[in-house]
């Protein structure tokens, strides 16, 4: 198993201002980057932005700016709110910068010279805001299958990229590789779509001028500019820096793992490892797709004109509630349906309700029962209780399940944990045994105290890549912030007695105020 992993969310069109989409996808990277070096891995994660094509030059004409001051404008937004919701990445891409520009072209002239991109003509229907040609079955009632908005005739010179050649060797590496492509039955939606027929694709348009220049070609009669996907999906490779010797090219491709939206699969199943094929480069490891957050089983998206702002999100629920929300609520390669209501019954449920109620409830008694120095925890540990037979069972299953995103079987393995707590505190009831001066009921006090406050610490630790902030609060509180600075892997730290062997516990302020669901 590798010691490292390379994390990507899809660059994002800034032909407007991140939407709760956005944010679903790359929370859901963040999240996988932070479990993935309390495991121990060499972590780089990436994210950016898609900055050319028709899109993108017809907004600017509507704006009155330049292209380039369109998306110097857009990606402010998208920089601000990844800042906001602390996404951590390593590198964020810009399609405009030099350095992927000259990838691109030096992959476009490679191809050019082994015959795998030929010169041609085009004619099709064509859909402008998803910049994809379709066919006619496809376009039902003259509308692209996509985004339901009217398709037109399009001919024109250009550039083929020769994908019918790799149709079989990518199915049978999608065969030979069964997690290349997850969930399933996106696996088996590319499958069925590599086995019907598939043809040769455009990559160039002559149309637009807002995109990087195909190399220069005499048999061609007018100027070219690379089409929107080959240009996007290199970024994935360009942000490591190949022509530049870079050694992260060479760590991180190989593990390499891709996270998109079901809406882009095609694109990054089909067409992205077809290009690699050709260029003679490895694969991605593996293509995890989600499905939409819906709104009244409708896909919430900028161009359906129900976008939701995640910022202003974050000012109602919190930035840890949005984050918790999300991953807690949907399966992560299904569609969910989005409601305010549910996002504030789910919020105060379990955040408020049952980890920030006994993350309270258990800092209080501690203190208040066994005072406010620092109390050796190792010996009562080592005893027996419910609490550590089920911290034994749903850790390793949240750990299983978060090896192929299963990020709400995950939160739901470590939620028994926590309501395991709630339920051991009322089943032997602390503040009786404190009233009590036999010494086997104040060792029995305090044996339930502990083994309370182990469960709730592993669950915190479990949790600090869902919910940082409020998860690090809860370490505080509980007094084990050196779980946090230890040198080797955090998941050690998960285990039942392998935190710190003394705590000093501090009485905790609500980590979560139930909200109040605002009124229509």
């Amino acid at each position: 198993m590798s010691s490292r992993y390379y994390i990507t969310t899809p660059i994002y069109y800034v032909t407007d201002a991140p939407h709760i989409g956005h944010l679903y996808t790359t929370v859901a990277a963040d999240i996988m980057s932070h479990y993935q070096k309390m495991m121990g891995k060499e972590v780089w994660f990436l994210t950016g932005t898609d900055e050319h094509g028709q899109k993108i030059q017809k907004k600017a004409k509507e704006t009155g700016e330049t292209p380039q001051q369109l998306a110097d404008r857009v990606v402010q937004r998208y920089l601000e709110a990844w800042k906001v919701y602390g996404i951590e990445y390593n590198d964020f891409i810009r399609t405009t910068e030099e350095r992927h520009k000259k990838v691109v072209q030096a992959y476009i002239k490679k191809l050019m010279n082994s015959g795998d991109i030929y010169l041609s003509s085009y004619e099709g229907l064509y859909c402008i805001p998803c910049e994809a040609y379709c066919t006619e079955t496809q376009a039902t009632d003259g509308k692209c299958p996509d985004c339901q908005r009217p398709v037109e005739n399009l001919r024109e010179e250009s550039y083929f990229f020769k994908m019918s050649k790799y149709v079989e060797p990518l199915i049978k590496h999608i065969e030979q590789n069964p997690s290349f492509i997850i969930p399933e039955s996106r696996k088996n939606e590319v499958l069925g779509f590599l086995k019907g027929e598939v043809r040769d694709i455009s990559i160039s348009r002559t149309t637009i001028d807002w995109g990087i220049p195909m190399p220069a070609d005499p048999k061609a009669t007018k100027s070219h500019c690379v089409y929107v996907w080959f240009d996007a999906l290199t970024n994935y490779i360009s942000a490591l820096g190949p022509m530049d010797n870079d050694e992260k090219f060479r760590k991180f491709w190989p593990e390499a793992i891709h996270v998109v939206g079901k809406d882009i699969l095609r694109f990054h199943a089909v067409y992205w490892p077809t290009f690699l094929m050709a260029l003679g480069l490895p694969l991605p490891k593996q293509i995890v797709a989600h499905g939409w957050l819906t709104d009244s089983n409708r896909k919430i998206s900028k161009s359906l004109g129900n976008a939701i702002d995640p910022i202003a999100l974050s000012k109602e629920v919190g930035i840890d509630g949005m984050r918790f929300f999300l991953f807690r609520e949907f399966v992560f390669g299904l569609d969910g349906e989005y409601t305010k209501e549910i996002m504030y019954q789910r919020i105060n449920a379990d955040l408020a309700n049952d980890f920030g109620n006994c993350i309270n409830r258990v800092t209080n008694m501690i203190p208040k029962y066994m005072g406010n120095d620092a109390i050796e925890v190792t010996k009562l540990l080592s005893e027996s209780s419910e609490l550590k037979t089920l911290a034994s069972e749903v850790v390793p299953q949240a750990h299983k399940e978060m090896e192929h995103f299963g990020y709400q079987k995950s939160l739901e393995s470590i939620w028994k944990l926590i309501s395991g707590v709630n339920k051991y505190v009322e089943n032997n009831a602390p503040w009786t045994l404190a009233k009590s001066t036999d010494p086997k009921d104040k060792q029995k006090l305090e044996e339930v105290l502990l083994h309370c406050h182990e469960s709730l610490r592993i669950a915190s630790l479990f949790l600090v890549p869902f919910i940082p902030t409020s998860a690090k609060r809860a370490i505080a509180y509980l007094g084990t912030e050196s779980d946090l600075k230890v040198a080797a892997p955090l998941a050690t730290q998960l285990l039942w007695g392998k935190g710190p062997t003394s705590v000093k516990v501090t009485k905790s302020a609500p980590l979560f105020p139930r909200l109040e669901i605002p009124k229509a």
